[in-house]
């Protein structure tokens, strides 16, 4: 709040209509606001620090104050007793800056809805209307900061990932001319909801074939049958202790007669493999996703790689607050999104992809899209959550 001079700061909303920063303030047993809810942030200065105060709701298990004054509430002043009793709080601290999240950019920052809008105005009235600011990135910044605590909890949903994925890309699951991508996705989802978990999005699982390589990416086709020699991919994320996952994994059918993947097919991964480590070399604190993505872009072609680059923050949200690093279909930066300053302790999901000719398919391009948790530590360095994938996935 300091950082963006913000002495107050209000989030405002009505049960099931919730600002999308509710989630990331509230306790594991607050599930939704009750009826209206007013979270109010007062900062009172270094010495006293911030003043967390709730009006309607609990207490959160003790992380807010709640905020009530019965006769206050009881005059109806404002058609609604908590519209008087934040004109008290407000009249009482006198705050120079109020914040409210509105925003054209962020969807983070864009929680108070039209009709809460136009009900605070009438209550502020003209006087205090004037100290009300957009603080976008305040909203923003909070929910992408991620606390050194949550990271066991995620460690642990990463290796549930990855070894979903593995038996997902095995005899286990997949019976060559048998078993089609549809059934694969759809095991997927099974194992999630046998294991308790949920999901922020309908896994995908792509077929690529020699004979027609290459990948559309809005394509919903019909099941297609999986055999030997082809590549597949697998784009799945898990949703646990409202922390999300998202990863993209490559695997290989093998040929009869065949023991390991082709030359020409794994350099297609260590091509995408080579494109992870020049982005994470460039994902420094302090720089735009749009610097970052120009700059990798930049090393990618003077490598000689073609790929593309469109990796995200993950944490509270699947597509997390934070900076932008490129779209799939925007390579030339994302305007807003992506002018937002990387930050320490924050996490994003390194998505990218590479597409390399294949001498055993005849020189036709193999996609090969990677997807893998990082973490940027309070000290702004940069690692793997678990592992990136190295090595196919193979069906035998």
């Amino acid at each position: 709040m300091r950082r963006h001079g913000v002495q107050m700061w209000l989030i405002i909303c009505r049960e099931y209509n919730e600002d999308p920063v509710f989630y990331s303030l509230v306790s594991p047993t607050v599930f939704a606001a009750r009826r209206r809810t007013i979270y109010v942030f007062f900062d009172r200065g270094e010495a006293k620090g911030v003043e967390r105060l709730a009006l309607g709701g609990g207490s959160n298990g003790g992380l807010y104050t709640v905020y009530r004054d019965p006769e206050v509430e009881g005059r109806e002043i404002y058609g609604e007793g908590q519209w008087a009793l934040l004109r008290k709080l407000i009249e009482d601290r006198k705050p120079s800056t109020i914040a409210v999240n509105i925003s054209h950019t962020h969807a983070f920052s864009d929680g108070l809805s039209a009709g809460e809008r136009e009900k605070l105005e009438t209550v502020l009235g003209p006087e205090y209307l004037k100290r009300v600011v957009r603080a976008e990135n305040l909203a923003l910044e909070y929910v992408s900061i991620r606390v050194p605590e949550m990271m066991p909890t995620y460690r642990k949903m990463m290796e549930t990932v990855h070894s979903l994925i593995s038996r997902a890309f095995s005899n286990e699951v997949i019976t060559p001319g048998k078993t089609t991508d549809q059934d694969v996705v759809w095991w997927l989802r099974q194992q999630v909801n046998d294991l308790g978990l949920g999901t922020w999005f309908q896994p995908s699982v792509r077929v690529q074939k020699p004979a027609s390589a290459g990948v559309n990416l809005l394509a919903e086709n019909a099941p297609i049958a999986i055999e030997r020699g082809d590549v597949l991919h697998v784009d799945f994320g898990i949703t646990a202790m409202r922390l999300n996952t998202d990863t993209q994994h490559m695997g290989y059918v093998l040929k009869e007669g065949e023991r390991d993947v082709p030359a020409g097919i794994r350099r297609a991964l260590a091509n995408a493999n080579r494109l992870q480590d020049i982005l994470m070399e460039r994902m420094k604190t302090g720089r735009s996703g749009n610097e970052v993505l120009s700059d990798a872009l930049a090393a990618m072609k003077a490598e000689g790689i073609k790929g593309t680059i469109y990796t995200h923050p993950v944490g509270d949200h699947g597509h997390g607050a934070g900076p932008l690093v490129g779209l799939w279909d925007r390579q030339e930066g994302v305007p807003g999104r992506g002018d937002v300053l990387i930050l320490p302790s924050t996490w994003f999901s390194i998505e990218l992809q590479a597409t390399t000719p294949v001498p055993e398919w005849g020189g036709k391009e193999l996609w090969v899209g990677q997807e893998e948790d990082a973490a940027i530590d309070e000290a702004g360095r940069i690692s793997w959550v678990l592992r990136r994938q190295t090595e196919y996935h193979l069906v035998k």
